[in-house]
């Protein structure tokens, strides 16, 4: 069985101190593509998720947390890197809105208070 390689690119770059030994380990970023072929192909006849991912060069860990994400929420699997899933997008602009609400409603409060003990001064 032959499984085709895919391009990914670092997320950042190792630094590297003057003994020349890496100070950071390198994280790697995969396409939503890449990351669909992998799970596909350990659905293939024969494939393990462990020869997969030792021969696409990832950790076998990774592969099986793509398989369950994709198993979880197969229409929102894999958004893209900073990109939420279109119900978690919603839940942020409602939380944004709640926060507004509930400033302009404290700011109410205190004004409604302010002009209640004004009037009582007079």
């Amino acid at each position: 069985m032959i499984i085709p390689r895919f391009r990914r690119r670092p997320d950042k770059l190792p630094v590297k101190s003057r003994s020349g030994r890496c100070l950071m380990k390198t994280r790697q970023v995969y396409s939503k593509e890449f990351k669909l072929e992998a799970v596909r192909l350990t659905r293939q006849p024969e494939a393990t998720v462990s020869k997969t991912a030792e021969h696409l060069g990832i950790h076998k860990t990774t592969l099986r947390l793509w398989i369950r994400e994709l198993l979880v929420d197969s229409d929102q699997a894999f958004p893209g890197n900073g990109r939420l899933k279109p119900d978690d997008e919603e839940i942020r602009k409602l939380r944004q809105q709640l926060k507004r609400v509930t400033e302009e409603r404290d700011i109410l409060k205190r004004a409604t208070l302010f002009f209640a003990l004004e009037g009582r001064g007079k």
